[in-house]
Parts: C-alpha cells; sequence; structure tokens
C-alpha cells in the first residue's frame, strides 16, 4: 500500500483566437496587455523580474521564470507554489493559446486566505471557472479586436 497522495490536478485551458502570433504574445506578456484581460500589474517581460498582480484579494507577488517570445511564458503566482504558463502556437493567421496553472498541492489541503479558509481543491475548482471566462471572454476580446 503507498502513502503517495495525489496531488490537486493542473487547471488547463486552451483556446483558437484569430489573432496573428505577434498580437497575442503582445497582449499576453506585457503589462498593458495583461491588465486589458486580467489585472492590473507590473510585469516586466524578462527572467528572474518580480512583479505585482493586484487581485480583487489584494496584491500578489510574482516572478518570471521563463520567456521565450512568442512562444512561452512562466510566472510564479502568490506564496502559494503556484505557478503559471502561457504557451502560444503559431497557426499563421490565428494562434493556438494554452494557458495552465499549476502548483496546487493536496486536494484535502486547508489555504487561509481572503475570506473563509478553503481546500486547495475548492479553491483550484473555482479558480478553473474564472480562468474558463479570462481565456475565452476577456483575452478572446482583447486579442481579436
Amino acid at each position: 500500500m503507498s502513502d503517495h497522495k495525489a496531488s490537486t490536478p493542473d487547471i488547463r485551458k486552451q483556446a483558437v483566437f484569430n489573432a496573428k502570433i505577434e498580437k497575442v504574445w503582445d497582449i499576453v506578456a506585457s503589462s498593458k496587455g495583461i491588465d486589458q484581460w486580467f489585472m492590473p500589474n507590473n510585469f516586466q517581460p524578462e527572467e528572474g523580474a518580480e512583479f505585482t498582480i493586484h487581485s480583487p484579494f489584494g496584491p500578489s507577488t510574482c516572478k518570471v521564470l521563463e520567456i521565450h517570445a512568442p512562444n512561452r511564458l512562466v510566472f510564479t503566482w502568490g506564496e502559494m507554489g503556484w505557478k503559471i504558463t502561457f504557451e502560444l502556437k503559431d497557426l499563421g493567421d490565428k494562434t493556438e493559446f494554452t494557458l495552465i496553472h499549476a502548483g496546487w498541492g493536496l486536494p484535502e489541503e486547508i489555504v487561509p486566505g481572503p475570506g473563509p479558509d478553503q481546500s486547495n481543491l475548492d479553491i483550484r475548482n473555482r479558480m478553473n471557472d474564472g480562468w474558463e471566462s479570462i481565456v475565452n471572454e476577456n483575452l478572446r476580446k482583447a486579442v481579436e479586436v
């Protein structure tokens, strides 16, 4: 019998946008662009750069781990060990965009936070719904203008 516990699954959102990869990259990898579709921030597009995302629950410290224009951006988000990855694939006049939100820990682990404490799984499920509209509505509007 194994003591290994399964971690909470990553969130994955994928969409194809009617926009060239350069335009999508400019929107997902710049402070002004991120502000349009996600949250206010002071993002700097360089590996190792620390920045802050201002969510409705307060500021979250982030750090750029990887940046490979125009295909991949990876950064940490907050103190919980979250890692956000944006992957872009050039489809000519369209761009395939994949968001991965990883670093959830054990499903039953209780996480203190703004408002009532919740389990990783509860927070993950709420964030999954949020990312759905952020990617497929907010980001789509920003890049397909």
